[in-house]
């Protein structure tokens, strides 16, 4: 009678842990980005130009975003809020790209679209001492161990964007098993 039994099919919306985790990991790599960025400022004298902030409020942004995905139950909203900080680290993406070619070269930032950005949102009263631009662009472009930080940012931008990519569809993948008895297969990898 083994090979008459009728399978029981289970489905569970709940994120795999690795998926948790690896959304956690992404809003700590956010954090530790801007947690670095504040000591080379405030240990270092690396004033920040509108460009850097900019990146600072896109990288909170995705932390912030990862951390809602993470208290999320749903399926649906969570493949949003990851999507959304996916477009989050392409727009960090390309701040920084635009820092590296076209901001560092100009000698001023005044009403540059960063800094129209940052007034238009109130960032810099919102948290002055983390989002308030302190230098132009010319004196923002500094290195730190011999890489300039724009190129820094745009490489965790990057990496963000790849964790993002792989680390989404394990958290919003719903768990699907057949069960046969008491042996138990997973149709989904994990």
């Amino acid at each position: 009678m083994r090979g008459k039994e009728q399978p029981i099919t289970w489905y569970s919306e709940r994120p795999t842990v690795r998926g948790r985790l690896g959304l956690l990991v992404i809003a700590a790599c956010c954090l530790g980005a801007i947690g670095v960025a504040l000591v080379s400022q405030y240990a270092f004298d690396m004033q920040p130009c509108p460009w850097c902030v900019l990146q600072r409020a896109q990288f909170l942004a995705i932390a912030l975003v990862c951390g809602v995905a993470l208290m999320t139950q749903r399926v649906v909203p969570r493949l949003l809020f990851c999507s959304l900080a996916l477009l989050l680290s392409l727009a960090g993406m390309a701040t920084a790209l635009w820092q590296h070619f076209v901001a560092n070269n100009a000698f001023s930032c005044s009403l540059s679209l960063a800094d129209r950005i940052i007034s238009d949102l109130a960032l810099d009263q919102l948290m002055p001492a983390v989002l308030a631009p302190r230098a132009g662009c010319a004196d923002g472009a500094v290195e730190l161990m011999g890489v300039a930080y724009e190129s820094g940012a745009w490489r965790c931008s990057a990496s963000l964007q790849a964790c993002l990519g792989r680390w989404s569809w394990r958290c919003t993948a719903p768990s699907v098993a057949v069960v046969y008895g008491e042996c138990q297969w997973s149709a989904r990898r994990v």
